[in-house]
């Protein structure tokens, strides 16, 4: 099952990527946007510059590098988690309905399972995540920066992924039957973005180059401060709604897939 999930993994980031790319090219320009960061902007209007002055391809900046990437390092959170999840679901036992914490709906297992997903996320994404945002913003950059932000990214992910993997797990107790695997992916990942957007922003900010010299704290500090906490955020919500919503049907197939080719034959 765990070999499994490393490969269905391989087809959601994938999936993801050629779906949302167009969306996460606007998303980070805006994030990374130098000067005055209470300055105004929108989507729109970034989108139709990129096209302008780069035309449609534009849009896709830095996908060949992350498709690449994002099917590896996706590959690795569903597996990771899944490991990790089994591991303590064999020392522990499952989690009991009376055991779960804050109003009886959050499982503990899952919570640290996912953590471990994103960590394991944030290692193999972090140089793919670096090269695409140089490249989406038009930065020159260096191989020896190829780790800049990676702490950001790291910790962005131990969040995204465990805030993602709750939010489905409490799905299945509200909704019976489930949501089906496009609103659980569209919806439990937009919550998941949401909830640590303004990390996201950060991370943008420092691997961005265009805000050197300045710590996480800064410019966490310096976005409350001039209400650009959640810039992007629109197109980040739309992409992110449409390709883990694609994606994870995707996912679920390919477990099947897998699923139904483990069955010993019955001719």
């Amino acid at each position: 099952m765990v070999l499994d999930t490393f490969i269905a993994g391989l087809g959601y980031g994938a999936t993801n990527v050629l779906v949302g790319q167009p969306l996460d090219t606007i998303k980070t320009r805006m994030q990374a946007l130098s000067g005055n960061p209470a300055t105004k902007v929108s989507s729109w209007k970034v989108a139709k510059e990129i096209i302008a002055h780069e035309g449609l391809a534009g849009l896709y900046k830095g996908g060949t590098v992350i498709l690449l990437g994002g099917s590896l390092f996706r590959s690795a959170q569903f597996g990771v988690y899944e490991f990790a999840l089994s591991k303590l679901r064999g020392q522990f036992g499952a989690t009991e309905p009376e055991h779960r914490v804050f109003f009886k709906m959050l499982d503990p297992q899952v919570v640290v399972a996912g953590f471990a997903g994103g960590v394991g996320r944030g290692v193999v994404e972090a140089p793919f995540e670096f090269i695409k945002t140089r490249i989406q913003v038009d930065h020159a950059w260096q191989f020896r920066e190829l780790l800049s932000g990676s702490g950001a990214t790291m910790f962005r992910n131990s969040f995204l992924f465990s805030s993602f993997v709750v939010y489905v797990d409490i799905s299945k107790q509200l909704v019976p039957g489930g949501l089906g695997p496009f609103l659980t992916g569209a919806i439990c990942s937009n919550l998941a973005w949401f909830t640590i957007w303004p990390i996201d922003v950060v991370k943008s900010q420092i691997q961005s180059g265009n805000f050197e010299n300045k710590s996480f704290g800064q410019l966490l500090w310096g976005n409350i401060r001039s209400g650009a906490l959640f810039r992007g955020l629109a197109p980040g919500l739309a992409r992110s709604f449409m390709a883990n919503g694609c994606a994870m049907v995707v996912y679920n197939k390919i477990l099947e897939v897998l699923a139904k080719a483990k069955k010993p034959s019955t001719d």
